[in-house]
């Protein structure tokens, strides 16, 4: 048996052969290899039966023709995707995004980090994720009718509650998963929860909009709790302004954090006197149902700056929430924020940090939560919406804040047990890692070389 350094380093040169032109889906897999070398040398019957290259390599792939009319009768075509990752521990779970950066590479990344993050949950639901490269930004109401209803006619094929139960993620929320669930329903002939994220008039759950952004909080929380500390009195930097980042300024800000900024693609708001919860339903309006842009509340809100085609991370903060996209803060900025005193990083969206950026924050030691633990959330709260479908039933709001919060605290606990240093302190990518990696290989052994 060859040594375990060589061995990860073998089977990632693979990878990158096999995978090529695909950089955001290696950097995940370098992510995860890092924290591994001693669970393979303690258990060589992953070695044996090849585990790392198999929960790589992704069970299924489909990429498909998305035809659609627009409103000038024009035919458009884009592709869709769906990548079903591993159903080790039960039917694909993960969001689909609709976006003019998604291709294969985007979606496998995220449905390899989906199969660790609902591996931590401990929920029995395995990893999956797609979408396509349609942009809903700018498009009429019909117009994304007509997409959705085009995407679901190839897609329900794919799809089932028992089988892959996909959820919204970035350019698809309720509007687009009630015409996708329309659309099933109609082809089907059948009502099934096919689909989490939904409306609560059609089998949807309380709490799931909030679910991401306030799991993310409640990492943090517990993070800073076992040091002793608290969000309370510190002020808070967050990125992105959709549902994860709005919830996470609102469950900060109800912690007696001072949230200082939000952003979008255009750029970042920062409000020296901190977000009221006024001022976050506002956001919430603007994004939500005006669908505007995020440099109209320093319009709307006096003392407010609006800086264009920059990231929030040179404002000075104690915390940080990094809640839009893949690598959007790079090492320079963990550079910016740490020499600004930045204590704790707690990732709301899916690997926002680039590997630079990681190390910067791990080599300092500040707590620093990845995505796969900190975003886990809102896959919590669809798990959850999927057993409320299966028996027909709607648990209330307090009951779904409560298993939220421990679901949450699971997490937390099961990265303590596997990131501990030796010297104190806890490496919480390491935890991750680990924890997500054991559930799911410990399930492939049972099953033998499927």
């Amino acid at each position: 048996m060859p040594a375990t350094p060589n061995l990860i380093d073998d089977v990632y040169d693979e990878i990158l052969s096999r995978n090529p032109g695909e950089p955001e889906f290696h950097q995940a897999v370098r992510e995860v290899f890092g924290s591994l070398d001693r669970v393979l040398e303690r258990n060589p019957q992953y070695v044996q039966a090849s585990i790392l290259e198999r929960i790589c390599e992704p069970e299924r792939q489909i990429i498909f023709r998305v035809p659609w009319v627009d409103d000038a009768n024009r035919v458009r075509i884009n592709r869709g995707f769906r990548v079903q990752f591993n159903s080790a521990l039960g039917p694909y779970k993960g969001g689909l995004r609709f976006h003019p950066t998604v291709g294969l590479g985007t979606v496998k990344f995220l449905g390899f980090e989906q199969v660790f993050k609902n591996a931590l949950t401990g929920l029995p639901i395995g990893g999956g994720k797609g979408g396509s490269d349609f942009d809903p930004k700018g498009r009429s109401e019909g117009e994304i009718m007509r997409f959705c209803q085009s995407f679901m006619t190839e897609l329900y094929r794919h799809i089932g509650e028992h089988t892959d139960v996909p959820a919204g993620d970035i350019g698809v929320g309720q509007r687009e998963l009630g015409y996708m669930f329309g659309q099933y329903k109609r082809i089907t002939n059948h009502f099934t929860g096919v689909l989490t994220g939904k409306g609560l008039e059609y089998g949807g759950s309380l709490i799931r909009t909030e679910a991401t952004g306030y799991g993310a909080t409640y990492f943090l929380q517990n993070m800073l709790q076992a040091q002793g500390k608290d969000i309370a009195g510190h002020t808070v930097v967050i990125s992105g302004s959709g549902n994860v980042a709005t919830h996470a300024a609102e469950k900060c800000t109800a912690l007696g954090g001072k949230v200082l900024t939000l952003s979008d693609s255009e750029g970042f708001i920062y409000d020296p006197e901190g977000l009221t919860q006024e001022k976050i339903d506002w956001v919430k309006e603007l994004k939500n149902k005006r669908r505007g842009r995020i440099s109209e509340y320093a319009v709307a809100f006096k003392g407010a700056e609006f800086h264009a085609g920059k990231t929030p991370w040179g404002v000075k903060c104690d915390l940080a929430l990094p809640c839009a996209t893949q690598n959007e803060l790079l090492g320079p900025d963990a550079d910016v924020l740490l020499a600004n005193g930045c204590v704790a990083v707690s990732e709301g969206a899916n690997m926002p940090t680039n590997l630079d950026g990681v190390h910067k924050f791990k080599a300092a030691g500040i707590l620093f939560a990845p995505g796969k633990a900190a975003n886990a959330g809102g896959v919590a709260v669809s798990g959850l919406e999927m057993s409320q479908n299966s028996a027909r039933i709607s648990w209330k709001e307090d009951e779904l804040q409560r298993l939220l919060v421990d679901i949450m605290k699971g997490i937390h606990d099961r990265c303590v047990e596997y990131g501990t240093k030796p010297g104190g302190g806890v490496d919480y990518v390491k935890g991750a890692n680990i924890a997500g990696f054991k559930k799911v290989a410990d399930a492939m052994l049972a099953y033998g070389v499927v």
